[in-house]
């Protein structure tokens, strides 16, 4: 499984630049593969993430905005629900992905279980 962050490398907006920059980075530091797809470079990545962004989660004006978090081609979320996952300790779940053992969200997930 490959997670793919899309991003737009030539954004004007720092608010953007500075979100992206986050998810990579946290995605680099807890050695989660990803793969970046650029939708300012590539037509087609920009195609691909607009078609593949579920109804409910597309804005109601406007198109959605990078970084925008799929894993292989189910769609995760954007940064706001990146960011909510990541303060809960469940960014693993929020990408679809098993945390690892000795984890933070591995262990909240041991003692939900022991409950």
């Amino acid at each position: 499984m490959v997670i793919k962050v899309y991003i737009a490398s030539s954004s004007g907006s720092i608010t953007i630049k500075k979100q992206q920059q986050d998810v990579m980075g946290f995605l680099t530091v807890n050695k989660i593969e990803f793969e970046e797809c650029d939708i300012a470079a590539n037509e087609d990545n920009r195609k691909w993430m607009r078609e593949n962004i579920p109804e409910e989660s597309k804005p109601t004006t406007g198109n959605p905005l990078p970084p925008q978090i799929f894993n292989e081609s189910k769609y995760c979320g954007d940064y706001d629900g990146f960011f909510y996952a990541r303060e809960d300790n469940a960014v693993y779940a929020f990408l679809g992905l098993t945390a690892p053992p000795g984890s933070k969200e591995a262990e909240a997930l041991a003692k939900k279980a022991q409950q």
